[in-house]
C-alpha cells in the first residue's frame, strides 16, 4: 500500500477516524482509574453510599463496617468509589481507614464537615477577666478543642480556624467554611461588660436566614440543658464571621468572663466537656432535620 492510497483513505474516512480516536481516548480515561484505584475501608457501620458528593444526595447503597472499596477520584473531601464490582457512588473520605467503636453506625453528623472557630488568639487576647490575667483567647481555644474531640469521635470532619495561640484575622475565618462547603460553622467566644460583675449568661447569635437560625435554636436548646448559666436566648448579631458566612453559622458567647459567678463556671474543668456535649447533641438534631 503506497502513500497516496493511505492519504486517500484518510481523506475519505476522516470523520470516522476522528470519532474512533475520540472513543479510544474516552474509553482509556474511563477504564484506567478502575485499574489504578486505591483500596480503603470504612470505619463506621451502615455507611450510606450517595449518588453525589453530598450528605443530602440520594442514598443508593450501604457499606458494612470495615468493608473495603476502590477509590476512583476525590471531590470536596468525598471519595467516588466502586463497590460490588461495578457499581459507582460517593462516601465521605474522612471516615475511611480509621477506627471507631465496634458497631458504631454512621449518622448525619459523620457525613458532615463542621468548622469550629476559637475566637481571638495570638496578639488578640479578647476580653479579660476581673484580674486582667485571664484572657478570653485561652478559654475559647480550650472549649473549641473539647468540641473538636467530641465531634471527631462521632465521625464528623472537623476543621479548626486555629489550633494554637496564633492570630487569625476575622476575614479568613468564614471563608474557611465557605471554601470547604461546611455543614455548620460555630464560633466560640466569651462575653464581657463595661463594669465588672454586671453581666451574666450565655447567648447564641446568628446573622443569615440560611439554616443559621435553626442551628442556633438547636444548639442553644442544649446549652440550656447542660450549662448552669442564665441563658440569654437566640439573637441576631452583625458579626463579620457570621455576616460573611454562606454556610449555616452561629456564634456562642459562653458567659461573662468578667463576672465572678460566670467565670467560676466557664473556667471549671467540667465546662468544656459540657459545652461539647451540648454542641454535639444540638448539631445532631439540626443535621437530622436539615
Amino acid at each position: 500500500m503506497n502513500k497516496e492510497i493511505i492519504l486517500n483513505f484518510i481523506k475519505r474516512n476522516v470523520i470516522q477516524i476522528i470519532i474512533s480516536i475520540a472513543f479510544i481516548i474516552i474509553a482509556v480515561a474511563l477504564v484506567t482509574p478502575l485499574f489504578n484505584s486505591k483500596k480503603v475501608y470504612v470505619g463506621l457501620d451502615q455507611v450510606a453510599i450517595r449518588s453525589s458528593a453530598s450528605r443530602t444526595s440520594k442514598k443508593i447503597g450501604v457499606l458494612d463496617q470495615y468493608q473495603s472499596v476502590s477509590v476512583l477520584s476525590e471531590t470536596n473531601n468525598w471519595y467516588r468509589i466502586r463497590y460490588d464490582d461495578s457499581k459507582i457512588g460517593w462516601i465521605p473520605s474522612w471516615i475511611t481507614n480509621r477506627s471507631f467503636a465496634k458497631g458504631q453506625k454512621q449518622t448525619p453528623l459523620s457525613e458532615s464537615i463542621i468548622v469550629i472557630d476559637p475566637g481571638h488568639g495570638g496578639t488578640d487576647s479578647g476580653a479579660l477577666g476581673i484580674d486582667q490575667s485571664h484572657e478570653e483567647k485561652n478559654y475559647t481555644l480550650k472549649t473549641s478543642k473539647a468540641i473538636e474531640t467530641k465531634l471527631d469521635q462521632a465521625g464528623a470532619k472537623v476543621i479548626m480556624t486555629r489550633n494554637n495561640d496564633s492570630f487569625v484575622d476575622l476575614a479568613p475565618r468564614p471563608q474557611i467554611a465557605n471554601k470547604s462547603n461546611a455543614d455548620a460553622f460555630i464560633s466560640i467566644h466569651y462575653d464581657s461588660s463595661n463594669t465588672n460583675n454586671s453581666g451574666t449568661g450565655d447567648t447564641t447569635y446568628y446573622y443569615h436566614d440560611n439554616g443559621s437560625i435553626q442551628l442556633a435554636q438547636a444548639i442553644n436548646k442544649q446549652l440550656i440543658n447542660y450549662i448552669p448559666l442564665y441563658n440569654r436566648g437566640v439573637k441576631f448579631a452583625n458579626y463579620q464571621v457570621l455576616r460573611d458566612n454562606k454556610r449555616p453559622a452561629i456564634l456562642i458567647e459562653g458567659g461573662y468572663i468578667n463576672t465572678d459567678s460566670d467565670f467560676k463556671v466557664l473556667s471549671s474543668s467540667s465546662y468544656p466537656k459540657k459545652v461539647s456535649t451540648a454542641v454535639y447533641k444540638g448539631l445532631t438534631n439540626f443535621l437530622t432535620n436539615n
